[in-house]
This record gives structure tokens, sequence and C-alpha cells, in this order.
């Protein structure tokens, strides 16, 4: 049975921390060739996907726009048996995804680097998200108060989130999908004088 997953999108304006780089129209564009790509990897890991988007967005999936609140849009959506992938693990590849879905627990953990939570798996209807601040700590949290056995899955596919200059060069480095040429196309390379790799454009 394919794995129902949530996907999250913010089809508005995404990606404000990386206005350095990208204009808008721009930001929305890589916001959305890197959903395509954490879509191929979902479908391929045997998901049902459903982006539940801020707005109308114009790509091969079911739909669903709410523009409320990230925690309540998904929180609405969230029966048992259900993941959520979110749309920027740019590195996300099928067997990652195939992993987790697999993975035991009532509730599956995927934290990203900087204390949040990148994807997960619920199977019991106790549970509820909460994507502000440090979500990672508080899902721990939530999963506790609704009794609920917690399994943290730590695969370094989805641990990275796009949100920053420097998760770029990751990208271009280690990438698989659509993204990195899209990147390349738009004269982003990478940039290795300060020590931690970064990247650079070329206008």
């Amino acid at each position: 049975m394919a794995m129902r997953t949530l996907i999250p999108f913010d089809a508005t304006d995404p990606k404000t921390r990386l206005s350095s780089l990208f204009a808008p129209d721009e930001r929305r564009e890589l916001a959305a060739v890197m959903l395509g790509d954490v879509l191929d990897a979902v479908r391929a890991a045997g998901g049902d996907p459903l982006v539940v988007a801020t707005g109308d967005v114009d790509i091969d999936a079911p739909v669903a726009v709410d523009d409320r609140p990230l925690s309540d849009a998904v929180n609405a959506r969230l029966d048992p048996d259900t993941a959520v992938v979110m749309a920027d693990l740019a590195l996300a590849t099928p067997r990652a995804l195939r992993a987790l879905f697999a993975a035991s627990g009532d509730v599956v953990l995927a934290p990203g680097l900087g204390g949040g939570t990148n994807a997960l798996v619920v199977r019991d209807d106790d549970f509820g998200v909460d994507y502000h601040g440090a979500s990672y700590r508080d899902h721990l949290r939530n999963a506790a108060a609704a009794g609920c056995s917690i399994r943290e899955f730590d695969a370094t596919r989805l641990a990275l989130d796009v949100d920053e200059r420097a998760d770029l060069a990751d990208v271009l480095l280690r990438g698989e999908g659509r993204t990195p040429g899209w990147l390349r196309d738009a004269g982003v390379a990478l940039a290795t004088d300060g020590g931690r790799t970064s990247v650079t454009r070329k206008r």
C-alpha cells in the first residue's frame, strides 16, 4: 500500500533567505524545481503525494490549497499512516524515503540540521505536528505526551533543507535530481575561499 505523503509548499514567497542570490521569480522557480525533485523521489519510494500549498501551483500532482499556518494545514490532513516530507529536501532519494516509510514506530522523525523536522511518519492519531521554532524538540515532546513510540530516523539525505546560501553547495555537490542543473544554468557555482564551501553566482 502506498504511503500517503503530505508535501507542504510555499507557493507565494518562498526561499526569502536566498534573496541575495535570486530575484522573487527565480526563487519561485527554484522552489518549484525542488518540489518536482521531491515528488519524483516520493513516488519512486512508493509514496502517494499530496502537495499542501499556500496558493495555486502548476505541478503534476494533486494539490490542496491551504493558506493557514503550516502546523494547522498539516494537522487538518494528518491521518494515521501518513508521512510529511518538506518540499525543499533537494538531496532526498527514493532509497532514503523508502527506508523512512518502512521504519517502525508510532512517530518516525527525520531531523533537520538546524533543529527542524524535515520528514516524519505518523501512525497514531493522537499525535499532532508543531512546526514553530525547534520543531524536532517539540515533536519529541508531542509524541511522548501522546504515549507514542518514537523512532529517530538519521539520514543525511533528509537532513538538509535548502534555506541558506551555503546549503546550495551541498545540492551542487550531491544532488541527483533537476535542481543542480537548474542552479548551474542560473550561473551558481561552488566557492571555496572562506573555509566553508559556499556558492557564488555569475550574472
